[in-house]
């Protein structure tokens, strides 16, 4: 298909976007499994659940431009995961194994942030009024993720820049704000920026 117009471009990235999504519902659970941190473990489970749902919405994304969901492949988010994987499998400490596994899973949030912010733009643009709201409800989730990973991230780094020796004595979550009753969702939510 020839790229003429805004909205077929909007078309063509939908469905790139939408493979991307299925790779990482396929992806989640491996980073999970490979997370040590029960916190980080819990954060990919989480985002499991989420992207399913990010799924039905850019289903119903499809339902009002009038097209059946379908996938373009999406090379970007294939090379992010394949980076990821590469990581599960290398010989390292289990707490800088955690920290090369947020490094890498913040790399996917930021691809998705960029995809999500886009065509929202454009859906705006294009009149599905809709589709804006959903895929501006995904990215404040994506923002989320995000920042739980950020939170999550300032106990581990510093963990693993000891070499993993100040793992077992402190809390990977020693120094952030949040509280340990909230779930990672409820602590992104909690620290996510509201600027646009």
């Amino acid at each position: 298909m020839k790229l003429t117009t805004l909205d077929k471009l909007f078309h063509h990235e939908l469905k790139d976007l939408y493979d991307a999504e299925h790779q990482i519902v396929k992806a989640l659970p491996k980073l999970a499994e490979a997370a040590t941190n029960p916190e980080l473990a819990e954060a990919f489970e989480e985002h499991l659940a989420q992207t399913r749902e990010h799924i039905t919405r850019l289903d119903a994304v499809f339902g009002e431009i009038g097209e059946t969901p379908s996938r373009v492949t999406c090379a970007g988010m294939k090379g992010l995961l394949e980076e990821g994987s590469s990581m599960m499998h290398e010989d390292a400490d289990p707490v800088v194994k955690d920290a090369a596994l947020i490094s890498a899973a913040q790399r996917v949030e930021h691809y998705e942030m960029a995809a999500y912010g886009t065509l929202r733009v454009w859906a705006r643009i294009l009149g599905y009024e809709d589709s804006a709201r959903l895929l501006d409800e995904t990215l404040d989730e994506e923002e989320g993720t995000d920042s739980a990973l950020t939170g999550l991230a300032q106990g581990i780094n510093p963990a693993a820049a000891m070499g993993g020796k100040t793992a077992t004595a402190e809390s990977p979550s020693h120094s952030r704000t949040a509280t340990k009753s909230q779930k990672p969702a409820q602590r992104h939510r909690t620290a996510k920026s509201t600027a646009r």
